[in-house]
Parts: structure tokens; sequence; C-alpha cells
């Protein structure tokens, strides 16, 4: 069974700085895109950053670009989220998945249970 457990969520103030981890089991993702993006309560989902599980390019939407850095580490299947300058507007459940597909939030294979980023101002 393949399965994306997300953790390193919590309340922090604007300014702070989180890291989101994404642990992958049951299989390996090479050829896979990885992908993390978020869902703020009333909203829509909001594709946040992606990397090549392979090559290791990344991607990042504008509104975190020079904020947020995409990694992951292959010996150990997870995939990271590094999040500096957090923002109120930041505030959202943050998901990982596992997919084919670049700039997607909802074309994927594999999708975690989320976990909660709460910016206070």
């Amino acid at each position: 069974q393949v399965q994306l457990v997300e953790s390193g969520g919590g309340l922090v103030q604007a300014g702070d700085s989180l890291r989101l981890s994404c642990a992958g089991s049951g299989r390996a993702f090479s050829s896979y895109t990885m992908t993390w993006f978020r869902q703020a309560p009333g909203k829509e989902r909001e594709f946040v950053a992606a990397i090549y599980w392979d090559g290791g390019s990344t991607y990042y939407a504008e509104s975190v670009k020079g904020r947020f850095t995409i990694s992951r580490d292959k010996a150990k299947n997870t995939m990271y989220l590094q999040m500096n300058s957090l923002k109120p507007e930041d505030t959202a459940v943050y998901y990982c998945a596992a997919g084919r597909k670049l700039w997607t939030t909802t074309d994927y294979d594999y999708r975690g249970q989320g976990t909660q980023v709460t910016v206070s101002s």
C-alpha cells in the first residue's frame, strides 16, 4: 500500500518559518512529479510547488517564490517544503501528492492526508 504522510504543520506568527515533510512508503517515486498544494477554508486548491523526483527540477507558484523551497531526499523517500517569511495568507491545509503532471492540484496518483499551517498576524 502506497502512503504519503505529511508532518510539520503548526501555528506560527507572521515572519516565522516551518518545514513540512512528506514521507512516502510502499513504492519508490522514480519518474514522479511530487507536488505540494494547499487549500484554505472556502477557497479552491492552490498549487504551491513541485519537484521532479529524478532530476530535481523545481517549480513554484508566484505567491511563494523566494519564500518557499521544495526539496527531496531520495534515500529517505521524503519530500520537504521549507517555508520562510510566512504570511497570514499562507494559512491552509497543505497536501503532498505524487503524480505524472505538473501544476496540477487534482490529477495525481497518491495524496497525503494534509497538515494544517496557521499563520497569525
